[in-house]
């Protein structure tokens, strides 16, 4: 049974989608069998891994809206053991037609139910928005990794996601739970990054993780040329520092 992590922040440009790429791809080099769900209209995750959307029968938007199954929507990538179920901007109009469905919020958790036994990790790519697909996604999820990046309004905003975590164990998901917080485009040359991470770590202690994503311009480029950092530059800092998240998420789930 594979462990289901949601990466959510309603916090746009907070390295989201870059995290759920590489950590994915991470994980897949070492060893584990990871689907990626890419639940964000704008399909950044998609096209970061060189899916070329418009030439796809079957998306998440399919498996959610048309009851399609899963299987035909996942698709391989160019990293061994990292397979992905696309997403598309049709997904903006899903929430809509969500609404008058029976069990709204379980829908993705029943489409991930029909795939869930064949991967090691299922990773959720949330939009940057808490709206019914990220309910979804969180409905679905064993817990939720929360990037938050080093910069003055790091913790804005927090507290709301936190307070929807709460609201969905209270009423549809009783066992989320948060994996941990990660702070991306760290610094240590800046100041304001050591204090945002001093910051947040006596806010969440242990809950927050040992690895830190430092900015790294291969991360920039990497999605461009439709492949992870790990694929891109595997020497690069960036791609060090998602090995040794994977590596350090791997252990605290042993």
């Amino acid at each position: 049974m594979s462990k289901v992590i949601s990466l959510a922040n309603q916090k746009g440009g907070v390295g989201k989608t870059t995290t759920s790429i590489n950590l994915a791809a991470a994980l897949a080099t070492q060893g584990k069998r990871v689907l990626l769900i890419d639940a964000d209209p704008q399909a950044n995750t998609s096209s970061g891994l060189g899916v070329e959307i418009q030439e796809l029968d079957n998306t998440i938007y399919e498996c959610l809206v048309n009851g399609v199954d899963p299987h035909s929507a996942v698709v391989e990538t160019n990293t061994k053991n990292l397979y992905l179920i696309p997403s598309h901007i049709d997904l903006v109009g899903a929430e809509i037609e969500m609404l008058n469905m029976e069990h709204r919020e379980q829908l993705l958790k029943n489409v991930l139910a029909q795939v869930r036994d064949e991967y090691d990790y299922i990773l959720i790519d949330c939009s940057p928005s808490l709206g019914l697909i990220t309910v979804n996604a969180l409905t679905a999820s064993d817990s939720v990794i929360i990037p938050v990046q080093c910069e003055f309004f790091a913790l804005e905003g927090i507290a709301k996601l936190l307070n929807t975590i709460k609201i969905i164990k209270s009423k549809l998901n009783p066992s989320l739970k948060v994996e941990g917080f990660l702070l991306t485009m760290f610094d240590n040359r800046l100041r304001l990054s050591n204090q945002v991470y001093e910051e947040v770590k006596r806010h969440f202690g242990d809950l927050v993780f040992n690895t830190v994503i430092a900015r790294n311009v291969r991360l920039s480029e990497a999605p461009s040329h439709g492949v992870s950092v790990l694929e891109y530059d595997p020497s690069s800092k960036g791609a060090q520092n998602y090995i040794a998240l994977a590596k350090e998420l791997i252990t605290r789930n042993k």
